[in-house]
């Protein structure tokens, strides 16, 4: 059995991705790892190169910034990098460049594709989120978050990523997926509020057009704008402490302005309760091999 990592970047200086964190959390699990890099306006290329193993492989892409419906430009360039992975290799780890698998889980991971490499029914692996939120010492615990998204799926080029890349369909139809009790640390909302709110606005224009993102004038994020957070408690992954170090804004977790809507409090009060989610979205098909 062989593992391919995959990833895409653009602009990772700019926006101050975590990209070469993501990529070394999941290099231990990989023989391989395929970087497609779009064409940026920092020095992301030397960023990517300065990584020390003979693991990564890189290759060049140019982005189709007319792509804005529903931000399909994530998913077209998803499926380039996916379909640079040779047939050789068994599964495909696919990992955004604010994500990132702390070490912890690497033995379940690792299990679970030894487990079902030979299983046709399963086609993923269902990986569990915590999404950090103004620092790193809070998570996005409301509705608003989602709990689950397939980030391991078989190589089969059948598989394509779905809509704005969060997740992978065959032909339209949700994959059949084995949940594991691993997560993944999602790093996107903690940045300086400037650069956030930059990143805000420049990300807009995937989704929107011109009008509507010129209407996005902020030039510090507002962090306290949020329903509701969680105190972060655990550890996260050992590549990510020389940056959790560095950290140069406060953020304080109770000062937020707990906006949801009484339907939203409701549901979130009895999710805190049961532990069920009603009316979860869910972009995959859970089976039990």
């Amino acid at each position: 059995m062989k593992v391919c990592g995959f990833t895409i970047i653009r602009n990772a200086v700019k926006y101050d991705y975590p990209v070469m964190e993501a990529i070394r959390s999941v290099l231990p699990l990989c023989d391989k790892f395929i970087v497609l890099v779009g064409n940026s306006e920092d020095d992301t290329l030397d960023l990517i190169r300065s990584i020390d193993s003979d693991k990564v492989e890189v290759h060049h892409s140019v982005w189709d910034d007319t792509l804005r419906e529903g931000g399909r430009v994530l998913a077209a360039e998803t499926d380039k990098a996916f379909d640079l992975i040779g047939p050789e290799y068994t599964w495909a780890i696919y990992i955004q460049s604010d994500e990132l698998i702390h070490e912890a889980f690497h033995p379940v991971i690792s299990d679970a594709m030894h487990r079902y490499a030979e299983h046709d029914g399963v086609e993923g692996l269902l990986l569990k989120y915590l999404h950090f939120y103004g620092s790193y010492d809070y998570v996005g615990t409301s509705r608003k978050w989602y709990r689950h998204e397939i980030r391991v799926i078989k190589n089969n080029k059948s598989i394509r990523s779905y809509k704005d890349a969060q997740g992978f369909r065959i032909d339209g139809r949700k994959l059949q997926v084995a949940e594991i009790d691993a997560y993944v640390y999602h790093y996107g909302w903690v940045k300086d509020p400037m650069v956030q709110a930059r990143k805000n606005k420049d990300f807009n224009r995937l989704w929107h057009d011109d009008e509507y993102v010129a209407r996005i004038t902020n030039e510090i994020y507002n962090y306290s704008d949020i329903d509701a957070l969680g105190r972060f408690t655990g550890s996260h992954p050992a590549v990510m402490q020389e940056r959790i170090e560095k950290k140069n804004w406060i953020f304080d977790g109770n000062k937020i302005s707990r906006r949801a809507g009484l339907k939203d409090k409701v549901l979130y009060w009895f999710e805190s309760v049961t532990g069920i989610r009603l009316f979860e979205y869910r972009n995959y098909r859970k089976i039990k091999p």
